[in-house]
């Protein structure tokens, strides 16, 4: 039993010992954040073309009385987007 006293002793001395890590940066960090931060701004830019693109055809299809495809292309560049901008909040939680 006091080995195991002694043990925690040891363990409480160590830890008093080594005090608060100072946290730092990893090497290829601001790399890797410019890429991250091309890769939004091209998510984006690709949402908003999409979206315009939709609304384009959605009124040529309207003016030629065509069949209606384009309303689910401007849903899909929606549920995209959303998924896109929730992806960043989602990995916040976690980390």
């Amino acid at each position: 039993m006091s080995s195991i006293l002694a043990a925690a002793h040891d363990l409480t001395v160590l830890a008093q010992q080594m005090g608060n890590p100072t946290a730092e940066t990893p090497p290829a960090a601001d790399k890797l954040m410019k890429m991250f931060r091309y890769f939004t701004w091209f998510a984006q830019m690709s949402g908003i073309v999409a979206i315009t693109y939709g609304g384009g055809r959605f009124a040529w299809e309207k003016w030629g009385g065509g069949g209606l495809q384009s309303p689910k292309m401007i849903a899909n560049a929606m549920l995209g987007g959303a998924t896109a901008t929730s992806a960043g909040t989602i990995m916040n939680a976690v980390v």
